[in-house]
């Protein structure tokens, strides 16, 4: 079994897709099919259902996968080790993040970080809290940046911003004139909320919690994957929703989108790590660099 046969598997167990991750990988789609039989033969284990024209991992695949995500990780800092006795002369630094930290904080230190060490490359990857931190738990990324507590023991975590949370409505909606909400009025409402395990739905419905109010008491109208199809969505019908101020702030001086009075507590944007993983140049290079800017930036 090869590395190149692990990648080629991960790709496609991730994606789902056998011409998806052959073009990830600048492979042809014959040449990853014919992987992925390789190693089916060779270990009698089909890896993959066949469902049409589709591709299901099988469950065997789903425990491999997992296997196969610490092995390339494990291959990856044993490279980077070596590539740093070089003096940051070349390696790749692999980060995660959460959405609001990814789209609105994180590129202006990556932006400042490329242009101080340029042969480094940085590989960046975007989903919700709860996966970012698995990934750094997997040693899949180097560095993770979340929103919100981690219960993860095996993490590292540094508060590096503080943001604030704001509920937002269509400017016609009533909420927009400023009163302040009551529990009942927040039961009645139709809200749209971001997916389950997102840093910002678990901030919101910390709040609620503080309110003795559940979030299956409220009524959601959609659980959406993304802030910009949440904000979309807010402004396009008689919806409420709470996102990080970063989020809303051009729409809301564009009068575009209205406050609502319904107060939060700030929450912090966290900087994870691995406890016991090995801590590449590059990433104590990260590290450092946010925390020299940071004292400037300290403003969400």
């Amino acid at each position: 079994m090869t590395l190149e046969q692990l990648r080629i598997f991960v790709e496609v167990a991730e994606r789902q897709h056998l011409t998806q991750a052959a073009s990830a990988l600048a492979l042809t789609p014959s040449a990853v099919s014919a992987s992925i039989k390789v190693l089916e033969e060779r270990y009698g284990t089909p890896l993959f259902n066949r469902v049409g024209r589709r591709i299901e991992t099988s469950e065997a695949g789903r425990i491999f996968l997992v296997e196969a995500r610490r092995t390339l990780a494990s291959a990856r800092a044993a490279e980077l080790t070596l590539a740093e006795l070089g003096g940051m002369k070349r390696g790749t630094l692999t980060i995660q993040a959460s959405q609001t930290i990814a789209s609105y904080w994180l590129p202006q230190f990556l932006v400042r970080f490329r242009q101080a060490w340029p042969s480094i490359t940085l590989d960046v990857a975007v989903d919700n809290t709860h996966n970012v931190a698995q990934a750094v738990v997997q040693g899949v990324a180097d560095l993770g940046f979340v929103e919100g507590a981690i219960d993860e023991p095996a993490l590292l975590a540094e508060p590096v911003a503080q943001d604030r949370m704001v509920a937002v409505v269509a400017p016609d909606h009533p909420w927009a004139a400023g009163k302040a909400l009551r529990p009942a009025q927040l039961l009645a409402a139709q809200w749209i909320l971001r997916e389950e395990g997102s840093g910002t739905r678990s901030a919101f419905e910390a709040a609620l919690a503080a309110r003795g109010i559940p979030v299956d008491a409220l009524q959601v109208a959609l659980s959406l994957p993304s802030n910009e199809a949440v904000r979309s969505a807010v402004m396009a019908g008689p919806f409420a929703t709470v996102v990080s101020e970063l989020v809303v702030a051009s729409h809301l001086k564009a009068g575009l989108l209205a406050k609502a009075n319904f107060k939060m507590a700030g929450r912090d944007f966290l900087m994870l790590r691995h406890r016991e993983r090995y801590k590449s140049k590059a990433s104590m290079a990260l590290e450092q660099l946010i925390r020299e800017m940071r004292a400037d930036l300290w403003q969400y």
